[in-house]
């Protein structure tokens, strides 16, 4: 009898051992699939979200980095240098890998670079080129290239008369090139004398409001003779269109512009605003998220030229831009999906 209590003693104890080790193995498996693979941390840093270009890069660059698997954290400084700078030391301290910044102040934006990089962290120059730095690389569009395409455009439409030239925000390096770019085929004219420029004038903060304002006190200075103006962009367009329709001078002066805005292309089918220049902003954004990435896993980004920032030969990825008026605009900016016809088309 003693023997059979033992022996269902030892079996029990056994059966309980079994049961123990199959519930240790069948939890292990649990906590593996619990665990969670870290994702690239990203910081981006934008200068407005005034403007809908910059609301499209914003939306654009969150899309991408969702659908690769980075984790995207967004400020927006509101045209806000220090703001700016107070902003991305923050993104440095929640720990992101690499900083994408559209500076608003291409200058003051430096001090951005030292401080990510005395924490290890590197930076993408976004659009703007941050001047005077040891940035690692810049991702934009030929900026030089896009005045150009604007100062070719209204010389050839107008290379006799009084010309208005309008630039970017003086802190806008973009400006400074969109501006050199057209006075390449602006000056030229100018010294021989067929051009006249009755007005040089920058626009702080490409506030339209500033172009109007502007445009106004040219327009009563020179007795509405005016036969053209450059308008660095689509803001800065649609102000000074403003300021002529109140003298009923719209659509009968040439005016330029970029970043194919949709009220832009409305202005451009009506014929108040001559052209534009298509930067595609969802090409753009897209290459600044996988540069991004394949610098956080220590990739080479995929440069494709190199511009000088003062400092040094910056390495880039520049993206090409089209000019677009009337003849190609539903071609360019409608098949390509970049606006939608019933908006463009909408009375």
């Amino acid at each position: 009898m003693k023997k059979v209590v033992k022996f269902l003693a030892i079996l029990m104890a056994l059966t309980m051992m079994t049961s123990l080790l199959a519930g240790c193995s069948q939890k292990a498996p649990a906590a593996t699939s619990e665990q969670k693979v870290e994702k690239i941390k990203i910081g981006l840093s934008l200068p407005t979200q005034r403007e809908e270009r910059w609301v499209r890069d914003k939306e654009t660059m969150e899309a991408e980095a969702k659908k690769i698997g980075v984790d995207l954290e967004v400020q927006v400084s509101d045209n806000d240098s220090a703001k700016q700078v107070s902003q991305c030391e923050n993104l440095i301290t929640k720990g992101v890998k690499i900083l994408i910044v559209g500076p608003h102040d291409s200058k003051a934006a430096a001090a951005i670079v030292e401080k990510a990089h005395a924490a290890g962290v590197k930076v993408i120059s976004y659009d703007r080129l941050i001047l005077d730095s040891d940035v690692d690389l810049y991702v934009s569009f030929d900026n030089f290239k896009v005045g150009e395409i604007q100062g070719k455009y209204i010389t050839e439409k107008v290379s006799k008369g009084n010309y208005v030239v309008l630039s970017g925000d003086p802190a806008d390096n973009n400006a400074k090139l969109f501006k050199e770019g057209a006075m390449k085929y602006i000056k030229p004219l100018a010294d021989k004398g067929d051009i006249k420029i009755v007005l040089e004038q920058a626009v702080k903060d490409w506030k339209p409001d500033e172009a109007m304002k502007h445009m106004e006190n040219v327009l009563t200075a020179q007795k509405n003779d005016i036969q053209a103006v450059l308008a660095p962009n689509d803001g800065t367009a649609g102000g000074a269109i403003q300021a002529m329709a109140a003298q009923g001078l719209a659509g009968k002066i040439p005016v330029t512009g970029q970043d194919s805005e949709l009220a832009a292309a409305r202005r451009i089918l009506e014929g108040t605003q001559s052209m534009t220049v298509f930067k595609d902003t969802r090409e753009l954004g897209k290459a600044a998220i996988a540069a991004a990435l394949k610098m956080a896993k220590g990739e080479n980004p995929g440069v494709n030229g190199k511009v000088n920032n003062v400092k040094l030969d910056v390495p880039a990825i520049l993206v090409e831009s089209v000019v677009v008026d009337k003849t190609n605009l539903d071609k360019v900016l409608i098949d390509s999906g970049y606006l939608k016809k019933e908006d463009v088309y909408k009375k």
